[in-house]
């Protein structure tokens, strides 16, 4: 994972925590509450893919050293 990728992701996981906490606060609108939902769910595929892609390469490198 490349460096800008990794802060992607930790950035990512830092904006899905203020938007739990804010989500469990209870004052947000229901609209509010929707557009945070909608920004959780596309940071949390993006997390998932960068994840994703990070497990390949380590089964790829894996594979590589038993062979």
């Amino acid at each position: 994972m490349t460096k800008s990728k990794s802060t992607s992701f930790e950035k990512s996981v830092q904006e899905l925590d203020i938007i739990v906490s804010k989500m469990e606060s209870g004052d947000l609108s229901l609209d509010e509450s929707l557009q945070l939902f909608e920004k959780g769910v596309k940071l949390t595929r993006t997390c998932q893919n960068t994840l994703a892609d990070a497990e390949a390469k380590i089964e790829k490198l894996i594979s590589e050293i038993n062979d």
